[in-house]
């Protein structure tokens, strides 16, 4: 009878779920820093964009760019590994979708930074629109980057020249995230549509009043077939004394003819 080397399956299995779950805490930690770069992002241009919104864009996305990087590198590892389990293999490619489709969000966010930067320059804050809102986003930046506070800028005059410098650093860092998902459809091939997803984190959940109206259906159901069979004697009686009346008048019409014939 051959042996089994028990121990290196649980090794490896165990060295799986450890991929697994540096793989999930790597694609939440980058959807909550793209989450909050789009908040970010629909500032720009408004009555609430300054040189610190700016700077917090900044550390915003080169965050979001380095999480990137280890997830390409950790997902397209682990992906092109044969030896990898069915089920890991399915769960990796959960992550690979929810990592792409959050940085082709990402992508699309910094594309409208530069095109938004271009047009509503901080030298002419006469050009920003006043929408009214007041406040910034320091809070939002500080949770999604796991810092204990964002620092307001020191100055609050703007460099020259710092604008077309940012735009050209954003204008580069643009073009290594096209390079980026090039490489990723090139290296891994994970067709979306066939990637199903399963278990209770991707399920959707039905809310308290979702159940409270489900519940409330065979109420409304049985309060119907109540109704319905309260109204049936009473059209049964309707139909009998709409007869008698016919008879009666029936009958009332032959009586006469017979007397006045």
């Amino acid at each position: 009878m051959p042996l089994v080397n028990n121990k290196v399956g649980d090794d490896c299995t165990a060295s799986g779920d450890k991929a697994l779950a540096d793989g999930q805490a790597l694609v939440d930690s980058l959807i909550k820093v793209v989450a909050c770069y789009r908040h970010l992002a629909s500032c720009v241009g408004g009555s609430t964009d300054n040189l610190q919104l700016r700077d917090e864009l900044r550390q915003t996305r080169e965050k979001a760019q380095k999480l990137a990087g280890d997830i390409c590198n950790h997902l397209t590892t682990h992906l092109r590994d044969k030896s990898l389990p069915e089920g890991q293999r399915k769960e990796m490619e959960l992550l690979w979708v929810a990592f792409s489709s959050s940085l082709e969000l990402l992508h699309i966010d910094m594309c409208k930074v530069w095109n938004m930067s271009g047009i509503f320059s901080l030298a002419d804050s006469s050009s920003l629109v006043h929408t009214g809102v007041e406040g910034g986003c320091s809070e939002v930046a500080a949770r999604a980057l796991s810092l204990p506070d964002m620092n307001e800028a020191e100055t609050k005059t703007l460099p020259e020249g710092l604008e077309s410098q940012e735009r050209n650093t954003m204008e580069l860092e643009i073009n290594q995230i096209d390079r980026m998902i090039d490489d990723m459809e090139m290296k891994v091939n994970v067709l979306r549509w066939m990637v199903e997803p399963h278990g209770p984190q991707y399920a959707d959940p039905i809310s308290s009043t979702d159940s409270a109206s489900m519940a409330l259906v065979p109420v409304d159901e049985e309060q119907q077939a109540t109704g319905s069979q309260a109204l049936c004697p009473r059209s049964h009686i309707f139909v009998l004394l709409l007869l008698f009346g016919v008879i009666f008048v029936a009958t009332t019409l032959s009586v006469c003819v017979f007397l006045f014939s």
